[in-house]
């Protein structure tokens, strides 16, 4: 990320405490409010994002999910009659 490509405002409100705090942390980290508020929060955006798309499985775990993939497919009547129902926000 670079101050040049940077083109879209921000902004917030924050509580005396939050800012001291902020304040204290971009100097020690020798950043900008901006740089280190912006670091911070992408750096947080970039985790959320990353726990909803990366699951971590140990090898056992790896091995009995593929023991499950690979199985032949079954009848599921739960499915098939939920598959078969108009979505509710369809309606």
């Amino acid at each position: 990320m670079t101050t040049a490509t940077r083109s879209s405002r921000l902004g917030l409100r924050a509580t005396p405490q939050q800012e001291a705090v902020l304040r204290r942390a971009a100097e020690v980290a020798n950043k900008s409010m901006t740089e280190f508020i912006l670091d911070s929060a992408y750096h947080a955006a970039e985790q959320t994002l990353l726990d909803q798309r990366l699951f971590l499985a140990t090898g056992s775990q790896s091995e009995a999910l593929l023991s499950l993939l690979d199985r032949p497919e079954q009848e599921n009547s739960g499915l098939k009659d939920l598959f078969s129902r108009r979505a509710p926000w369809n309606t």
